[in-house]
């Protein structure tokens, strides 16, 4: 068993991506991630790698699209703004069928808002992340170990359908420190990337990079294309944690820092008699609507618990369909709910108010 680290899970996320073969970071600082441009500046090139500040967020996505279409793994990391000034960029990796991954440590917004942990770009990574028709493998950690679990995951899942990925931490995640364990390295199957500018010898006819389709009929098969590669993810890539759920009447729904925060506040409920529970999306695109599909008919009530004014709510209440109620409860602004706030949502719905 490998020997477990005490590490700022920026840190942890960065080094791990760095065990995983990326040997290509472009960044550019701003809090709470500084962390992890700061680790791959020291670190990369020890490895032989590239580390570059770029002189801005765009240029930092646009050297990660050239980066990744020579077929080599390549991140960037950013939080809240810098991720909006990325998107255009992040719209041409996807509009280019190229994997990347791509780091959200989440602020305060909108605007420049604040620099405490928030979870407000939960619309951004699953709905409209830059222009057009397509979608991110959007992963969201809850332990500074998945932070470093996550990384090797998003890659593989990336390459595998030629998709960008993104893992959705914020500022709790991403300054507070916690044990890793870093997996021993093993051979993995080498992802098909005969699609790469990695030259060509002569030996095959030569690759194009690409997003741009003149004629209409084009761009509309490839985007078929592109969505027949989301709905086999939809079916093969959900994941997500369940807690109590098998007798829960009140079932609440979190990712992320507010998983932590409602799996306390479940462990406390049942030590008062209140049947709840806690769903996980790991996902949080593919929504893991099987997972909550499976305890409708069950559970009296659905929770939603984050920290913005009500986001994922909106996938819970697609997937229940009016059966059962959902709820909300968030704080925002870069307030963080405690499990005594959370606890106090559970006995209101139970009828147990003290």
């Amino acid at each position: 068993m490998a020997e477990k680290v005490l590490m700022k899970g920026n840190e942890a996320l960065a080094e791990a991506a760095i065990q995983c073969g990326c040997r290509h970071y472009f960044g550019y600082p701003i809090t709470p991630q500084t962390e992890v441009a700061a680790y791959m500046s020291k670190r990369l090139p020890k490895e032989g790698g590239c580390f570059l500040q770029a002189e801005s967020e765009v240029a930092a996505i646009n050297m990660v699209l050239g980066a990744t279409s020579a077929g080599v793994r390549a991140m960037t990391s950013s939080s809240s703004p810098g991720i909006s000034l990325k998107s255009e960029g992040v719209s041409y990796i996807g509009g280019s069928d190229l994997p990347a991954l791509i780091i959200n440590v989440q602020r305060g917004g909108p605007g420049l808002g604040g620099i405490q942990p928030s979870q407000s770009d939960y619309w951004q990574a699953t709905k409209a992340l830059g222009h057009g028709d397509f979608q991110l493998f959007v992963l969201a950690p809850s332990t500074i170990q998945e932070m470093v679990d996550f990384v090797p995951l998003a890659y593989e899942v990336g390459e595998k359908y030629r998709v960008p990925a993104m893992i959705l931490s914020d500022g709790m995640l991403g300054q507070m420190m916690e044990p890793v364990e870093f997996p021993e390295k093993k051979e993995t199957a080498v992802a098909d990337k005969s699609w790469a500018t990695n030259g060509h010898q002569n030996k095959r006819k030569k690759n194009i990079v690409n997003s741009l389709y003149i004629q209409p009929e084009e761009l509309e098969n490839l985007i078929k294309e592109r969505y027949e590669r989301y709905a086999k993810i939809k079916e093969e890539e959900q994941r997500a944690e369940e807690f109590m759920c098998e007798d829960a009447e009140i079932i609440i729904v979190a990712f992320g820092a507010s998983s932590r925060v409602s799996r306390s506040a479940v462990m406390q409920a049942r030590a008062e008699g209140i049947k709840a529970g806690l769903i996980r999306p790991i996902t949080l695109w593919p929504f893991p609507d099987k997972t909550i599909e499976k305890h409708v008919d069950h559970t009296k009530q659905f929770l939603c618990v984050e920290m913005n004014m009500g986001q994922m709510i909106d996938d819970v209440k697609l997937v229940v369909s009016g059966r059962k109620p959902v709820s909300f409860f968030g704080r925002t602004g870069g307030v963080i709910p405690t499990p005594a706030e959370v606890l106090a949502e559970i006995r209101a719905i139970a009828g147990k108010e003290n």
